[in-house]
This record gives structure tokens, sequence and C-alpha cells, in this order.
């Protein structure tokens, strides 16, 4: 039995935490600093997802210069997505216990300096060690995302604005993957031509460090750890569109709740087991199913497809343009999901993309005889993967308090991970055994599980997102 304190029971006191700072940033609104502070996280998002994408880029060209299978390229996305769910626990620990801030650059670091190891790695072996560092540091870099983007923002505008982060991601990000393959290849000719995909990632990650030093750390984790003189701050810069330079007379947002114990920073040691316990240990199994059946099809959609177009003939180049259209649906999904956060229920939305993503793919197994029959329902594909992806990513945040946030999501975003490191493993042995048919038959049963878990967390649309002075930890 832990020894950690329980808080108290969910109250909807007016003066509570979380109704302080829900009504202090409906007053706030959508301001210049915060539009800024999007973008600066977006920026490497949009990179990070052409790293996610660059082992289906790269696919054809290391099977035929390195002789590598299905199954080997299936690997390297296990490499990467394994890391992927390392780096989303460490920094959920980190940041829950440090703060958002620090980890938001750190993890930068690591995916540029992954990026680099493997335009260097001379053989296959290192070639999946370099995955494996790309997938840490990209693994803590969306976790950090997802959840700074839930923690500056209203109920009203939360969900669009994480949304945005899949727009710019699995939206922009996957569908402009291929354009940057097809780029690359144009420019660089030989068989050790798609070093070079992973060499031009390492630059703009460079780029995106600088303007990041301005975004600051999260007025929901300040007031939390009970800095709430630095909480005001950061909602005055906010409310004022001023995130550098001195502050004068900061106004007065939040203030400490009697009766309500905010853990000092660095102090809460174990208080990550609260989100394995009781309410929320339920509410981390059934959002990390759900994401485990999503990841899996999206990424092995993402890895294999530039490998089974080749696998029937076309040019590399032109089976990548074929992928870029069918990403298109991403693009679209990603927009779609971020549009109907402040409208509909997630509930909702999750199991209308359940139904459609087994659709798409029970038709790309039986009528995918042509490739215009392809393109079209990998279009509807990867629509109902993105839109299940977004709106589980704003779904994660929600279900946790500020204490635990970190780690919660993290979790569910492992779990996702590790569904994309080894379900691409499992569908490469299944397409070299059975062919598009068989692949796809399996993925299109991932979303009927995904469609039955989402029925049963809580709704949150609309609500304020959970303090530590009002959360349940267990009933």
């Amino acid at each position: 039995m832990s020894d950690l304190p329980i808080p108290p029971p969910i109250t909807k006191n007016a003066d509570s935490l979380a109704m302080q700072i829900e009504s202090s940033y409906q007053r706030i609104g959508v301001t210049k600093a915060h539009r800024q502070v999007v973008i600066m996280i977006l920026l490497g998002v949009f990179f990070d997802a052409l790293e996610q994408n660059a082992v289906g880029i790269t696919g054809p060209v290391l099977r035929e210069s390195w002789g590598l299978t299905g199954t080997d390229i299936g690997f390297l996305n296990t490499m990467t997505f394994t890391a992927t769910a390392l780096g989303r626990l460490a920094t959920g620990l980190i940041m829950d216990r440090y703060g958002r801030r620090n980890m938001l650059m750190i993890n930068l670091i690591i995916f540029a300096a992954g990026s680099l190891f493997c335009a260097l790695a001379p053989n296959y072996g290192l070639l999946a060690a370099g995955r494996f560092i790309v997938g840490f540091g990209l693994g803590g870099e969306i976790a950090v995302a997802v959840i700074m983007m839930a923690e500056f923002f209203s109920a009203k505008h939360r969900g669009t604005a994480v949304g945005l982060i899949n727009v710019t991601a699995a939206g922009l990000g996957n569908m402009l993957a291929p354009a940057f393959g097809i780029l690359v290849f144009t420019l660089f000719d030989g068989p050790d031509k798609w070093r070079w995909v992973f060499a031009l990632l390492f630059i703009p990650a460079l780029m995106v460090m600088w303007f990041r030093r301005y975004v600051p750390e999260t007025p929901r984790f300040l007031a939390a750890t009970g800095k709430f003189d630095q909480a005001n701050i950061v909602m005055t810069r906010l409310a004022r569109g001023q995130l550098s330079g001195p502050i004068i007379d900061p106004d007065i947002y939040v203030t400490a709740v009697p009766g309500a114990a905010a853990f000092e920073q660095g102090d809460n040691k174990g208080v990550w087991k609260l989100a394995l316990r009781g309410t929320l240990l339920r509410r981390t199994l059934l959002l990390g199913t759900a994401v485990t059946m999503s990841y899996a099809a999206q990424i092995s959609m993402l890895t294999l497809m530039p490998t089974i177009l080749v696998s029937r003939g076309y040019a590399i180049n032109t089976s990548l343009w074929f992928t870029l259209i069918m990403q298109s649906g991403s693009l679209i999904g990603a927009a779609t999901a971020a549009y109907l956060a402040s409208r509909l229920p997630r509930k909702k939305v999750l199991t209308a993309a359940a139904i459609l993503g087994c659709t798409a793919g029970l038709c790309i197994a039986f009528l995918g005889t042509s490739i215009a029959m392809i393109l079209i329902f990998g279009v509807l594909f990867n629509f109902s993967v993105i839109v299940l992806n977004t709106t589980i990513w704003l779904f994660a945040p929600e279900l946790y308090p500020t204490r635990v946030r970190g780690f919660g999501t993290s979790i569910i975003l492992a779990a996702g991970s590790l569904a994309g490191g080894l379900f691409p493993l499992i569908s490469g042995v299944v397409f070299d055994s059975h062919g598009t048919f068989g692949m796809f038959a399996v993925l299109a049963g991932l979303f009927v599980i995904l469609g039955i878990v989402v029925q049963f967390p809580p709704e949150t649309f609309g609500k304020p997102l959970e303090e530590d002075d009002e959360a349940v930890y267990v009933h």
C-alpha cells in the first residue's frame, strides 16, 4: 500500500485552483504571446514529423542498396518507436517533477544528435542504434508539446491548440515528408543518397532551439508547485502579449487555495504512482489501449506503403508521390479533428473515426486492386487514423490533474509509441507472407477494438483541467 498522500476529493468551489486558472484564461483569451508559443512549439513538432517518416522515405533505397527486407525496414521503426516510448515515459516523470520548459529543449537536442548519427551510420546495426537515439528525443518532444499546449489555454481553445500539434505533425509533416524525400533524391544520387534525408533534418533543429528560449514555464505547473508569483508573471505576459523583457506590476490571476498544499518542485518523488491507482489507472488503461490500436495502424501504413508500391513495380519517386497523395488525408484529418475539438465530445469523434478507419482498411484489403482504389481508400485511412490520434492527444491530458498530467499522458503516448515500434515489424511479416490484403485486413481489426474501449473513459469536453486541489486519485 502506497504511503503517498491522497488529495481531497473533487470540489466545484469557484475558488479552486482549476477555476481560478480557467476563469483567468477565459478573460485573457488568445493573445500574440499565445501565438508565439504555439509557433515555437509547432516548429519542432514539424521537423519531428519529417524524422518520424524518414524510415518510410529511405526504406526503398535501403532495400535496394543494402538488400533489406520488409521485416528489416520494420525493425528500424521498431527501434525508433520503442525508444520513443522510453523517451516519453522519462520525460513525463521529469517534467512532472521539474517542469515542462527545460524538457522542451533537451529532447530537441537528443533528436538532432540522433539524426546526425543516422546520417553517418556505416552499417545497418549502427543505423538502428541511431534510430533509437532519434526515437528517445522524438518521444519526449511530442509529450512535452502536448502538455504545454493543453496547459497554456482555456477549455474553449485547449482542444484546438493541442489539435494543431497533429495538424503540423501528422498533417503537414506526414504529407510533406514524401515531397521532402523527392527533393532529397532529386538533389542527391547514388546508393548513399538516403543519408541526406537524415543529415538535412539536423540543421533546422538547431534553428528551433534558438527560438524556443523564449517559451516560458506553464502557469499551471508554476501554480501547482506553489510559485504563484511566477505563475502570475507568466499569465501577465500572456495577457500583455509580451514573452520577453521585464514585467512591471504583474496582475494577480491565481492565489493559494486554503487547505490545498502545493507540492514543491523536485520534491514530489513517487507521485507518479498516483497515475497507476484507482480511477486514474482505469483511465490510463482505457486510453492506452485505444492509442495502441491507432498508432499500430498509422505507423504500419507510414512505414510500409512506399515499399508496397515499389513491390508493385512503381519507381521510388513515383511511389513517394502516391504516398504524398494518400498523406493528404492526414492533413485533412488533423485539421478536422482540431476543428471538432471545440464543437463535439471526444468520444463521439473517436467512435465515428474508428468506424471510418475500419471501413477504409477493409476496402483496401478487398478492393485495392488498382492504384486509383488504393489512393482513394488510402486517403480515407489516413484521414481516420489522424482524427483518432489527434483526438486522443487532446483527450489524454484532460484526464489527469497537474501533479501527474505529464506522466499520465506520457504513459498513453508511450503505449502508442510501443505499438508504432512493434506493429510495423508484425505488419512487415504479414506483408511478406500475405501481401497487401493480409496486412490491411489486420489493420482494420485494430479499429474495432479502439471503437469499443473509447466508450468507457469520462467525457471531458468543455470542462476545466483538473488541478491537485480537486483531483480524484482513488475511488
